[in-house]
């Protein structure tokens, strides 16, 4: 059994956790298969959006705490934590973007997995922690991606007490996007994921690049490199496109990416 499966629909790569007999916990072996998928797909043209679900009732809880204690010597724990880290990085730099559907618990790096997507579809019945602190492990890595994702109390409260908070929680410090009943998590999340894909591509893909370099910017900085995005987007094909449609009153025909 594959350890991550891919299935694309309609310009939509669904990734699909499948450990659920360890509640997806992110072992070396799935963080590999992690990151082999989403290579391809930055090199797949007709990807333009990715789904991140999981298979049984946990999203992801976190690293495999079993693989990290058979460890035989530091330089094997490190390249776990450096393989997670990699995986991390490579949803936030992928060219498309990523929802994670979030159905269950999302504790420590299975946290940070759905942290470091670009948007997020919780069921109300998930759960969502980072309880390293509870066995003497502080969730240092999680830590980047929360603080990145959600206010700095927020992130220092759901890290210093290790409690686990609610689907609403989550969306009300902007952990997640939206809250769905547990029936329409895929649902709600296709739908999100559909009217993504349906917008220009090159565009999305444009946009996903400034909003993240923008993000590390002095202010002046920022405006300088979001003017000359601007500029330079205006006079691009699927700029052309949308704006001679909008004049026109007629629904767009976007060029192909």
């Amino acid at each position: 059994m594959e350890l991550v499966e891919r299935r694309d629909r309609g310009g939509v790569a669904t990734l699909t956790l499948r450990r659920p007999e360890a509640r997806n916990a992110l072992s070396l072996a799935v963080l590999d298969a992690l990151v082999a998928h989403l290579a391809a797909i930055d090199d797949d043209g007709s990807v333009r959006v990715v789904v991140l679900a999981a298979e049984g009732p946990a999203f992801s809880a976190g690293h495999d705490l079993r693989e990290l204690a058979a460890a035989p010597d530091d330089a094997a724990r490190s390249r776990i934590f450096e393989r997670c880290s990699q995986a991390m990085v490579a949803i936030v730099e992928l060219r498309v973007p990523v929802i994670a559907a979030v159905g269950g618990i999302a504790t420590a790096a299975g946290c940070q997995l759905v942290a470091s997507c670009d948007l997020a579809v919780a069921s109300s019945a998930a759960r969502f922690a980072t309880p390293g602190v509870d066995i003497g492990l502080f969730c240092t890595t999680p830590a980047v991606a929360l603080q990145r994702t959600v206010a700095p109390k927020h992130a220092m409260e759901l890290l210093l007490t290790g409690e686990a908070i609610s689907a609403h929680d989550a969306w009300r410090i902007g952990l997640v996007n939206r809250v769905v009943d547990p029936d329409r998590l895929d649902a709600a999340t296709a739908a999100l994921a559909t009217q993504i894909a349906s917008k220009p591509a090159a565009t999305v893909e444009s946009g996903k690049a400034s909003v993240r370099r923008l993000a590390g910017m002095a202010l002046r900085d920022a405006y300088r490199d979001a003017s000359a995005a601007m500029a330079t987007g205006l006079v691009a094909a699927e700029a052309a496109e949308g704006i001679g449609a909008f004049l026109e009153k007629r629904p767009p025909s976007w060029p192909a990416p």
